[in-house]
């Protein structure tokens, strides 16, 4: 299994996720798991042994991302329903019967997980409350013990009586965790404006520019962020790019960012900035629609296709738009000039006096973009302009 994670995993699914079909990557991850766990069990162990052997594989995969928005539909049902199978198999009537004894067995086990978790993190030079209060959320017992009580009985490791002992144990261990969370909180004010809010201070993903679209123009933006050191999150459908970004050490998530999930996961909630890469016109707008609802200070520089995508962009109020020909139509005009014998100087002036005009020109007429007459009124009058500007800039020649 530690080779096929390591070789063949990601391949796999990197095949899979080129079919851009959400139900057959949903599908093979279910396939995965269903494979893994009959493994287990041909080899002697126990099925619930390769389940979650297979949860470890796909969760280290560079499709993480997509897979967790995948299947979060069924995660509440399947966890609802996994409890329920947990609340079932407890022994009741020994609670009953020796109710101090279990208490004070779940309430060591909290004290003995707390312990050895704030000794780590005091360890990694983290403070006491902080330290403290994650430790609490983490002192239950783990859902795994229940797999490895039921295989010990079946092996005879355990008495039965004993086995019911540690089950109630840890199901009681579950049940306490929440209340101590909650006395702890309301005891050290841990949510007042001195102390971090927990969920933000553990979240180490917090990407100040995220890429959305990692072709030829999402990689060049990449490549200069990179050159700077500045981290940065990629997005993209094409799963050949995933292993790509990572080796650089900044993060790519695979999937579509029309997806509000995966929006979220990317971290577009803390984000600064947002290069918007993608070359669909639909889908650059709707996730400049969905951005804007998750994070409304955020920056957007967007990518634009044609003249009548940067209306869209501009009708959004995204102030930075680049159109991917004029740029490099602009710089073809300064070459051309240059070779005609004008001076450099005079051919990026020519150059810098048509960008400020079209550029112009194109906030006047995103206000009319359904209205084609007006267009082409407003095409004509920026000709006309155009052509007063440079008679007088021929009457008086910018030297260089």
């Amino acid at each position: 299994m530690l080779a096929v994670s390591r070789f063949a995993l990601n391949r796999v699914l990197g095949i899979v996720a080129a079919t851009n079909n959400r139900e057959v990557m949903t599908a093979a991850s279910l396939l995965i798991v269903i494979s893994v766990a009959v493994l287990m069990e041909a080899v002697g162990l126990s099925m619930g042994l390769g389940a979650f052997l297979a949860g470890i594989l796909l969760a280290n995969s560079n499709f993480r991302h997509q897979l967790e928005s995948d299947i979060e539909p069924f995660k509440g049902i399947l966890l609802g329903l996994f409890f329920i199978a947990v609340g079932m198999t407890l022994n009741l009537p020994l609670l009953y019967a020796n109710p101090l004894l279990m208490i004070a067995g779940a309430l060591v086990l909290l004290a003995v997980k707390t312990l050895v978790i704030v000794g780590m993190l005091r360890w990694r030079k983290v403070s006491f409350r902080e330290s403290f209060q994650l430790a609490l959320m983490l002192s239950q017992g783990g859902e795994f013990a229940f797999v490895i009580l039921t295989k010990a009985t079946g092996l005879q490791l355990f008495t039965m009586e004993l086995a019911d002992q540690v089950t109630l144990i840890v199901g009681l261990s579950m049940a306490l965790t929440s209340p101590l969370v909650v006395l702890q909180r309301k005891i050290w004010h841990c949510r007042s404006e001195t102390v971090p809010d927990q969920d933000a201070y553990w979240d180490d993903h917090e990407p100040e520019v995220i890429i959305a679209g990692f072709g030829s123009f999402g990689q060049i933006v990449g490549r200069m962020l990179q050159a700077r050191h500045v981290p940065f999150t990629a997005t993209d459908k094409n799963s050949d790019h995933v292993e790509f970004v990572e080796q650089f050490g900044n993060r790519l998530f695979y999937g579509d960012l029309t997806r509000l999930d995966l929006m979220k996961s990317a971290g577009i909630k803390s984000a600064r900035i947002l290069v918007l890469a993608v070359d669909d016109v639909e889908e650059s707008l709707h996730i400049v629609d969905l951005a804007r609802e998750q994070n409304p200070n955020i920056r957007i520089v967007a990518r634009a296709i044609d003249r009548f995508h940067a209306y869209e962009l501009h009708k959004r109020k995204v102030e930075n738009v680049i159109r991917e020909t004029f740029a490099s139509s602009l710089e073809a005009a300064t070459e051309t000039l240059e070779h005609l014998g004008y001076t450099e100087g005079q051919a990026l002036a020519i150059t810098s006096m048509f960008r400020k005009h079209d550029e112009e020109m194109l906030l006047k007429s995103a206000g009319h973009m359904d209205d084609m007459k007006e267009l082409q009124q407003l095409a004509q009058q920026g000709r006309l302009e155009l052509e007063k500007l440079f008679e007088q800039d021929s009457k008086n020649p910018v030297s260089s």
